[in-house]
């Protein structure tokens, strides 16, 4: 008990774990939580954008879906990798759920989980063409963006250094998302598009930062699995995602 306890004080104080034999019971189960929502959305959000490619209305976006769909894939089994070192199948976990089912459009979950999923609830909303795709992408994306900086401080370092490698890349999906809507509000059709795409999934990617003054917080925080509280990533996000689209007149 006090080896544990001294790994608790070790992690609170800002300590870095390097390998599963160090870690106490409590923090592996919140470490695994945080991995297997990270992997349930990437690779839900992989298969949605599976679905958009064919959306596309040129070259250009299939490019920008089809490298979204290959690296958000790849990002999952970086993750996964490490879950494996946990004693995770991972094997099994890649066929645990059908990543590419959805909710009807009108369903309304806030920020609920469905049972044994871990996906963030903007992923069970279906996607319906090329701007809605290219809108989801936008503030979802600048949503992971903002998420980033919580993961690639984790206090599991292995997995710190995965999310490192990660996160330039996520932030490059987000890019490609602005360049999309750039293109795509240059006519008023395409703008009107666009804010009804907006209106949709601005309060469902909201939705994604969890509860507000969430009593999980100060556990996370003291294993330096988390470093600022939803309320702080959420309101980050909203003043992100209100810069980039007042730039783009939205």
């Amino acid at each position: 008990m006090s080896d544990t306890m001294n790994i608790e004080d070790y992690l609170a104080q800002g300590g870095v774990l390097t390998a599963p034999d160090n870690a106490p019971a409590r923090y592996r189960g919140e470490l695994l939580r945080l991995m297997s929502s990270f992997v349930d959305s990437e690779l839900a959000g992989s298969a949605g954008f599976a679905n958009a490619i064919n959306f596309a209305p040129g070259i250009r976006g299939r490019i920008a879906a089809s490298r979204i769909t290959l690296e958000k894939a790849d990002h999952a089994e970086r993750v996964l990798r490490v879950m494996g070192e946990f004693g995770t199948d991972v094997a099994r976990y890649q066929t645990s759920h059908d990543w590419a089912a959805r909710v009807a459009r009108d369903a309304d979950l806030g920020t609920a989980r469905l049972p044994g999923d871990m996906r963030l609830s903007v992923l069970h909303y279906p996607i319906t063409g090329w701007t809605d795709a290219v809108v989801m992408n936008v503030l979802q994306g600048l949503a992971t963006g903002v998420q980033m900086t919580e993961l690639t401080r984790v206090s599991y370092g292995p997995l710190a250094e995965v999310f490192r490698e990660i996160a330039p890349r996520e932030a490059r999906h987000a890019e490609l998302g602005l360049e999309g809507l750039e293109r795509i509000v240059a006519t008023d059709a395409g703008r009107e598009d666009a804010r009804a795409a907006l209106a949709y999934w601005r309060p469902r990617v909201a939705a994604g930062f969890g509860l507000t003054r969430s009593g999980r917080y100060e556990t996370l925080a003291r294993f330096g699995l988390r470093h600022s509280p939803n309320e702080t990533l959420l309101s980050r996000w909203e003043a992100l995602a209100s810069e980039h689209l007042a730039a783009l007149g939205l």
